[in-house]
């Protein structure tokens, strides 16, 4: 069953959801640009048969307030706002795309309370050929304003973010989405290769592998966070 809360941290309040037991050991998911805690929800209900799993709407998106401030370094703060006002001292770290990197920033800020790491198709932060995102038609579950701060980062990183990576103490596990993914496959194993003790594993299905390929990502995932998991429960 999935519970929704919310969190008041520096200012801003996070919505987040909830699954599995309390007393579970914690993993914390962060979505990607546009998308909110509910994108995790199939492969939240298989993890928290034995975790207590959190989905965090990152600030700019669903629930979560749209302050009108954005960058990926605030909303690092905001989750490590989270993990304290929660008091989870010590968890596991899963982030997709844009949440990927800042998964890798909270890492990298506080590597003794990262235990392990997942990047799910998330490319190294070095500059990339900007362009400009156009806002598509009608009412959206996230800040338009906060797309373009964030894509302007994405493109054009700080260059502090590589050796930020070199930093990260947690094993890290770094899905691949392969050929069929908008994110050059080159550039997530370059990521790989910039944090120690870092694995890549390729699933093929393209960008949104735990939505396209939930069984295969649970496999990779659940079995790196020493999960026992059984497609057929």
């Amino acid at each position: 069953m999935v519970t929704r809360r919310f969190v008041g941290v520096g200012g801003v309040r996070l919505a987040y959801r909830v699954w599995g037991p309390p007393e579970g050991p914690p993993v914390v998911l962060l979505p990607a640009l546009g998308e909110v805690s509910g994108d995790w929800a199939t492969v939240a209900a298989e993890l928290a048969r034995e975790r207590r799993v959190y989905a965090v709407d990152l600030r700019g998106h669903g629930r979560s307030d749209w302050p009108g401030a954005y960058s990926l370094e605030l909303m690092r703060a905001d989750v490590l706002g989270f993990l304290d006002a929660l008091g989870l001292d010590r968890i596991d770290l899963v982030g997709h795309s844009m949440g990927g990197i800042v998964a890798y920033l909270v890492a990298a800020a506080r590597p003794g309370q990262v235990d392990r790491l997942v990047l799910e198709d998330v490319g190294a932060p070095y500059p990339r050929p900007a362009t400009t995102p156009q806002r598509p038609d009608g009412e959206l579950p996230f800040d338009w304003a906060m797309v373009l701060a964030v894509r302007r980062q994405i493109d054009t990183p700080p260059a502090d973010w590589v050796a930020a990576l070199g930093g990260i103490t947690a094993r890290t596990l770094v899905l691949v989405g392969g050929p069929p993914s908008h994110i050059p496959r080159e550039s997530v194993a370059e990521l790989a290769r910039l944090i120690p003790d870092a694995r890549p594993v390729t699933i093929p299905v393209g960008h949104l592998i735990h939505r396209e390929a939930p069984e295969a990502f649970l496999e990779a995932v659940a079995g790196f966070l020493d999960l026992a998991y059984s497609g057929d429960r």
